[in-house]
């Protein structure tokens, strides 16, 4: 039971860890924390038509408040941009009020046929960013803001690389002029959507009525965008860097980013010198756990913290002592080296980040060598088997329905450098002058 608590505790640090990463961000560039309602009436929802249709499949309805039927049906939040759109209306007069920038944390609900844990769930955590602006440039300049904001958590903190670029039409968020996302690879070769930013353009603005007098006197429209990341990301990191022993957690969001195992713990100096190795490094900021547990063994202790992802384990007994010395062992190559006592403030930060450092560059190999170029369908569905396949696209969405429906997969996204890799769309054969990213998808 005491294991099953601090699994727990762990998930929700590590949920943290990643939130106040992103949070600090936001806040440099100039978005405030705001808590919007749960709820949401279905007249909001009904006021932009091809939001109503995205989600329609995905909503969940109140009807009725203890005995009583309510007079209009509410939403359980699938996403906030009716509610936000809502107050905008009421809230913007002029040029001065603007731009807006909001974000919040908060759980939303989408009726999922088919749930995967942290990847695809009912109920979800997430933030969603909302912002409206005066132009239609400021909007598209907040909406790549923001998606490099992701790009760079999901690299510098999480050591996942991406592919960042703009959705297809036919991929696009429900309501929205054009759409963003960054796509890893997992290690089974599939892509995970972690992140997408949307510009709405003036769509939200019309259908709310959110106008501010400009600066010339005349009434304008907003621009409108929004952006989300989940606890997808939680997913993300099992499957990009997990493997046969379980977790293996990049040390920057890692909830305990080191564990002191104490060997012959009964021996005279061993626990109280572990102790002082845990005061010491706590003080360096190191997120450290003394595992003084007495009613399992060592290696019992080696191989659950493996299991749990710890980047570093830490073993003290009496010859080690007798060294001044201690065993560092590191998750994610399994090497072991011998480090001095009195050194080890020094050297953990340092290899701590040399971890980090080395489970992105992992990453990006394992990704890298499994981009293919495929000029046809053929070498389409084979590098689509164990990667993603960058091709060049005619833009017609029938090639895109074709590809889904014949190989099970689907347009990632298209990078935003348009370097050709060939003449003709891999699809339909005609003269194509777009890249895109197609791969089997979570």
């Amino acid at each position: 039971m005491e294991i099953e608590r601090l699994d727990l505790a762990a998930q929700l640090v590590r949920i943290q860890l990643i939130q106040r990463q992103l949070d600090a961000r936001f806040k440099a560039t100039g978005h405030k924390n705001v808590s919007m309602p749960l709820l949401i009436p279905e007249s909001l929802m009904l006021k932009e038509a091809d939001h109503v249709e995205g989600f329609a499949p995905e909503v969940a309805w109140v009807t009725q408040c203890g005995g009583e039927q309510l007079a209009e049906r509410l939403v359980i939040r699938p996403t906030s941009e009716t509610i936000f759109c809502a107050m905008y209306a009421k809230w913007v007069n002029s040029w001065r009020d603007l731009p807006m920038k909001y974000n919040q944390w908060c759980s939303v609900i989408r009726w999922e046929k088919s749930t995967r844990p942290f990847l695809r769930t009912s109920e979800f955590l997430w933030q969603e960013g909302h912002t409206i602006h005066a132009t239609a440039e400021e909007a598209q300049e907040e909406t790549l803001l923001m998606l490099d904001v992701y790009r760079e958590v999901s690299e510098v903190e999480l050591a996942i690389p991406v592919l960042v670029g703009r959705k297809t039409d036919k991929e696009k968020f429900a309501g929205a002029r054009a759409t963003y996302s960054m796509e890893a690879m997992m290690q089974d070769g599939k892509a995970l959507q972690t992140g997408t930013t949307h510009n709405f353009g003036d769509n939200f603005a019309k259908a709310f009525d959110i106008q501010y007098l400009s600066k010339e006197g005349r009434l304008a429209y907003v621009h409108e965008t929004s952006w989300g990341v989940s606890t997808r990301l939680i997913g993300a990191i099992i499957m990009t860097h997990g493997d046969e022993r379980g977790l293996k957690l990049p040390p920057r969001i890692a909830p305990i980013q080191a564990v002191i195992v104490p060997v012959a713990a009964h021996k005279g100096g061993v626990t109280e010198r572990c102790e002082e190795i845990q005061a010491m490094l706590q003080t360096l900021g190191i997120r450290v756990k003394l595992d003084n547990r007495d009613t399992v063994s060592p290696g019992y202790k080696f191989n659950d913290w493996e299991l749990k992802g710890v980047p570093v384990r830490i073993e003290i007994g009496p010859r080690d002592l007798e060294k001044g010395q201690c065993v560092v062992f590191r998750r994610d190559t399994y090497e072991k080296q011998n480090l001095s006592l009195d050194g080890l403030g020094e050297a953990l930060p340092a290899l701590l980040e040399d971890i980090q450092q080395n489970m992105y560059a992992a990453a990006e190999r394992f990704r890298d060598e499994r981009v293919l170029v495929a000029r046809g369908m053929e070498e389409l569905e084979a590098a689509a088997a164990s990667g993603f396949a960058k091709a060049m696209w005619c833009g017609d969405a029938a090639c895109e329905e074709r590809i889904k429906a014949e190989l099970n997969v689907t347009s990632r996204n298209m990078p935003f450098d348009q370097s050709p890799v060939g003449e003709h769309c891999v699809c339909c054969g005609k003269k194509a002058d777009r890249v895109i990213y197609f791969a089997k998808a979570y």
